[in-house]
């Protein structure tokens, strides 16, 4: 590897954060064992974090933010690892107390690490990303909780993100008919492109009244949206159904009352990426090389950026204002 490589560092001075893209040496990396040159990562709610003054997740400055990375083994100091091996890490403690994907070069603990499946290319690995993990391991233990195509219709809450967009299109491949839940009216053909059965928006899974009861509408439910929205959602699900969570863009408090669970049998399904078992998470990439592998995987796509791009696209995670998955190319 060369002498100095090209990083996104931010820096803390008082209580503002400054990100710049620096040139950076090997030596400034954290321990592990593997260094990775980095090919891509992607942008997720956690990197706006990580990049905005109050979003208390890093707490040590300078900091290389990014969760994600896909790329190949530049050097390992473990057996099951060798030069030009195609790797992929995501979670753990990338990007918030491990320095993280938006470097030339990454060094991880090996046990982070999981190889590259075949018939998935680096690219697409961060096409999905974080995101697509998530949204994957919710159709499985949707699925593993008993959920069928006849089971009815499946709504996927913030549908426009990134993992609901990942969601939509896996549930469509499944043969799953799919109510996509969002509040921009103006992307109803981009979420029928997914593989949206019916848009609604988002006031008719939550209009701002909270019922312990309502009508039985869903079969299932694969939310990142949290809050108030999810206590009403689950007064609309059917008998026995359930909904995998695993966002709180609404808010971390959760208003409702036992009945959906005592009255209707519904299941509420903790969904985490960071710290899933390996063994588990081998299984949800494989998948997505295989049976959930994508057709319509460029389509996720909103934006293609350079790494000096970050600086500017980082604040905005927080405005809204794309849709589906911002990929970040660092092979120039």
């Amino acid at each position: 590897m060369t002498n100095t490589f090209k990083a996104l560092v931010v820096e803390k001075e008082n209580e503002n954060l400054n990100l710049n893209v620096k040139e950076i040496e090997p030596s400034d990396l954290p321990e592990g064992e593997v260094l990775v040159k980095v090919k891509y990562s992607g942008i997720n709610y956690k990197d706006g974090l990580a990049a905005h003054p109050n979003g208390n997740i890093v707490k040590d400055y300078p900091f290389i933010p990014g969760i994600d990375l896909a790329g190949e083994v530049a050097d390992s100091k473990d057996d099951r690892y060798k030069a030009g091996d195609p790797v992929i890490v995501t979670s753990y403690e990338l990007g918030v107390s491990h320095f993280g994907g938006y470097s030339e070069y990454a060094r991880v603990p090996a046990k982070w690490i999981v190889p590259l499946p075949e018939g998935l290319s680096l690219k697409e690995s961060m096409i999905l990303g974080t995101a697509g993990f998530t949204a994957a391991l919710s159709v499985q233990r949707l699925e593993e909780n008993g959920l069928k195509p006849e089971n009815g219709t499946v709504l996927v809450t913030g549908a426009t993100g990134g993992v609901g967009s990942v969601a939509i299109s896996l549930l469509k491949k499944k043969g799953y008919h799919v109510a996509a839940s969002t509040g921009k009216d103006s992307e109803k053909d981009y979420l029928q492109q997914l593989g949206a059965a019916e848009v609604i928006d988002r006031k008719e899974v939550y209009n701002g009244k909270l019922k312990k009861l309502d009508k039985q509408k869903w079969a299932a439910a694969i939310d990142a949206v949290g809050g108030e929205p999810l206590a009403s959602l689950l007064a609309q699900m059917k008998y026995r159904g359930s909904v995998a969570v695993s966002g709180m863009a609404a808010g971390v408090e959760l208003p409702s009352s036992v009945f959906p669970f005592i009255l209707r049998g519904v299941s509420l399904l903790g969904i985490d990426s960071v710290y899933c078992p390996m063994e588990e998470r081998e299984q949800i990439w494989q998948r997505l090389a295989g049976d959930l592998k994508l057709d319509n995987l460029e389509d996720l796509v909103y934006k293609e950026a350079a790494l000096e791009e970050l600086p500017e696209l980082l604040p905005a995670v927080f405005e809204s204002n794309h849709l589906g998955r911002v990929l970040v190319n660092l092979e120039g």
